[in-house]
């Protein structure tokens, strides 16, 4: 036998990107362990990851293409050539585009992060038609802008110095499920002595072994923040040397905040006053002591209507207080724009300015209306195509059933790449299998460090399985673009994806990328100890005269959720509860469902309500019940806890639909309104009621 070690890098969407090392025995990759010499990974890995070969190699694994012959929706498909698949493909795509090349959509978010197998051959293929352009907004967008209008991009404090704080506010996250990397510090940082306080409205692992929980209201965090301010500002908790060199437009925040009393933000927020002045005076004192306080924000806040402004007040803390002196101190939502990718390289959007072409954008969190309408001037041509890669948006788009509808089109020609028949796979017209992590090449960054990583392919792609890279190669061949960028290798690529003239930061060839696994970027320490802010001030920016020109408060302020008491009684009478639906621990994003083990773990898909608000209900552990709201239903069992606050149902997704007991899961009930900057979707800004489902009828609608 002979057996060598690969190193790799985890593609999934979570800041950790673990660098890997896979061990292959005679082509056979048998083992996927976290490479203990990589400072962030430390040879840890999450269940989910270090169990991948079991996804490889799953019994399920489509490993030739398909082609439907049932209804659209039943999954019938029967096994076809690549070759009678790209033809049909590039046969319709060509009809489409002789007509309209914009009635051609792709549609992909970070099935894989990987800056090759991610947007690199796609976006060229679909730049040099002229299709429509994705507005990938469906995770981050909202928290992304607000955070940028602040303080100028997405660049926070390094996860390696999370250690030395001494205060960490663990905001909108559970870093156990989602951030472990994160998680492993901040519990170092504990066993120091700082103090660990999660501001979320349910105590989720990660809130239960932190020394203070605050379970503010779904999409009130904006409040508190400004709250925070109030608090801070009031009792002189400030760094005026900070503010006067290195921010913009104290004096008008602080006028704007002089109403977030303690006792109207505690209103606002269902919590108590005491709560707020506690956590400004422990964050503020942290500061003022010269101790670090950092804070770790994370997207779960932002799926409201106010999301972006929420992150926006959050961001302004660390510049009030003087935290962003300490390399420990200051505030991270992401690290991705520390890395300099050269998207113009990997993805050529030249192609379309040589064409003078200036494609019309859809935003993929309302993909169902938007598949439903018809041709207009506003909206241009009807969506004749789809091609679906790195996603399942049947399962995990807003309102489902409209999504559902929507790929129902039987005049709709939807492609799918992918590594198992999803919920979104059973609506194609034609299937091509993909290849996973181990078999194929790929460069990564990272948003929740400051690693860049290289995948080498550990084994031979399984079956008849092809990267992204070959699909869209095969495509453009058969198409007739001849450009030289379609014939560029997966490693001529990935040389490319960093921009090497910023030698600054990237200090390291492809070549010898691949051979080390992981290389850390060259930047500071604590990068904005000094200012230099990347906004057009070059200061942190309480006030942003780019926000008032694209017609936002220039200042922070506080937007109330769609659904809620206080914008909409009337729904709220109807409809009493909150509900949100962050990930369970075993699953990313509709990922590893399929994964028998990890599924059996989860067990089914379950609601978490508070005793009050269950026995209101008459409703005890154990009952299926039937979630609802004007939009659509689901069924779930319940677990009666006190881990939801009064006021909230906690449903733990996101479950294929096909996999659930109703063939349903949490998004029949989102919507897709978007939030008020980033044009984001608003997952966890939903009012629903909860009964007990009718005996025996588990699919109640």
């Amino acid at each position: 036998m002979t057996t060598t070690t690969v190193r790799a890098a985890c593609p999934h969407d979570c800041p950790d990107t673990c660098a890997l090392l896979v061990t292959v025995t005679d082509g056979v990759a048998t083992e996927v362990r976290g490479d203990p010499d990589h400072p962030t990974t430390a040879g840890v890995l999450c269940t989910k990851v270090s169990r991948y070969t079991e996804r490889t190699y799953h019994k399920d694994r489509l490993l030739h293409p398909l082609k439907r012959v049932g209804k659209k929706g039943e999954g019938k498909f029967v096994q076809i050539s690549w070759d009678e698949a790209i033809a049909t493909i590039a046969g319709r795509l060509g009809e489409i585009a002789a007509r309209n090349p914009q009635a051609i959509l792709p549609y992909s978010y970070a099935g894989t992060m990987g800056l090759v197998q991610g947007e690199s051959m796609s976006m060229r293929f679909f730049n040099r038609i002229g299709a429509s352009l994705l507005d990938r907004t469906i995770c981050a967008a909202a928290g992304g802008a607000g955070y940028k209008y602040t303080i100028g991009a997405r660049i926070g404090t390094d996860l390696e110095q999370f250690q030395n704080a001494r205060l960490i506010l663990i905001w909108g996250g559970n870093p156990i499920a989602s951030n472990l990397h994160f998680w492993m510090r901040a519990q170092e940082a504990k066993r120091r002595g700082a103090k660990l306080i999660a501001i979320d409205p349910y105590r989720s692992l990660s809130a239960d072994k932190c020394h203070q929980h605050i379970a503010l209201l779904p999409g009130t965090d904006s409040a508190l923040a400004l709250g925070m301010m109030h608090v801070l500002i009031a009792e002189d908790l400030l760094d005026h040397d900070y503010i006067a060199q290195y921010t913009l437009g104290f004096e008008q925040l602080k006028h704007q905040v002089s109403i977030w009393t303690p006792e109207k933000t505690a209103e606002v927020c269902g919590i108590s006053a005491e709560e707020v002045l506690e956590l400004a005076r422990s964050y503020g004192g942290a500061a003022l002591r010269g101790e670090a306080a950092a804070i770790r924000v994370n997207y779960g806040l932002q799926r409201v209507h106010g999301g972006g402004m929420a992150v926006r007040n959050i961001t302004c803390l660390p510049a009030l207080v003087g935290a962003w002196r300490h390399a420990a101190g200051g505030v991270q939502l992401s690290s991705s724009d520390s890395f300099p990718k050269n998207n113009h390289a990997l993805q050529r959007p030249d192609f379309l300015t040589k064409q003078g072409l200036a494609p019309r954008t859809i935003n993929m969190s309302t993909i169902g209306d938007d598949l439903l309408r018809e041709t207009s001037p506003e909206f241009g041509p009807k969506i004749e195509a789809l091609i679906v890669y790195n996603s399942n948006p049947v399962a995990v788009a807003p309102e489902s059933s409209v999504v559902a509808r929507g790929f129902a089109r039987e005049d709709l020609f939807t492609v799918v790449l992918e590594h198992f028949q999803t919920d979104t796979a059973d609506y194609a017209d034609i299937v091509l299998p993909a290849t996973t992590q181990l078999e194929h090449v790929d460069a990564h960054s990272a948003y929740g460090h400051l690693y860049m990583l290289a995948n080498n392919a550990a084994i031979a792609p399984l079956g008849e399985a092809k990267p992204n890279t070959e699909i869209f190669r095969l495509l453009a061949a058969r198409m007739g673009f001849d450009d030289a960028c379609f014939r560029e290798s997966d490693d001529e690529i990935a040389a490319q994806a960093f921009d090497s003239k910023n030698v600054r930061a990237v200090h390291f060839d492809w070549d010898s990328l691949k051979q080390k696994g992981w290389q850390k970027l060259n930047v500071p320490d604590a990068p904005f100890a000094s200012g230099g802010f990347p906004t057009p001030s070059g200061k942190c920016e309480f006030y942003s005269a780019q926000m008032r020109q694209d017609g936002l408060d220039p200042l922070p302020t506080y937007i109330a959720p769609y659904e809620s008491l206080a914008s909409n009684p009337e729904l709220a009478r109807k409809y009493p509860l909150a509900m949100i639906s962050p990930p369970a621990r075993n699953f990313l994003n509709s990922s590893f469902v399929n994964v028998k083990s990890l599924r059996d773990t989860e067990g089914e898909p379950h609601l978490d309500m508070h005793p009050a608000d269950a026995g209101k209900r008459a409703l005890v552990s154990g009952d299926t019940v039937r979630i609802y709201n004007d939009r659509g239903s689901f069924n779930a069992k319940l677990r009666v806890t006190d881990k939801a606050r009064i006021g909230l149902v906690v449903g733990l997704s996101i479950w294929w639909k096909k996999m659930a007991s109703d063939g349903k899961n949490a998004n029949e009930v989102t919507n897709q309104r978007l939030t008020d900057m980033g044009r984001a979707p608003t997952f966890y800004d939903v009012l629903v009621e909860v009964e007990k489902a009718p005996h025996g009828d588990s699919s109640a609608a």
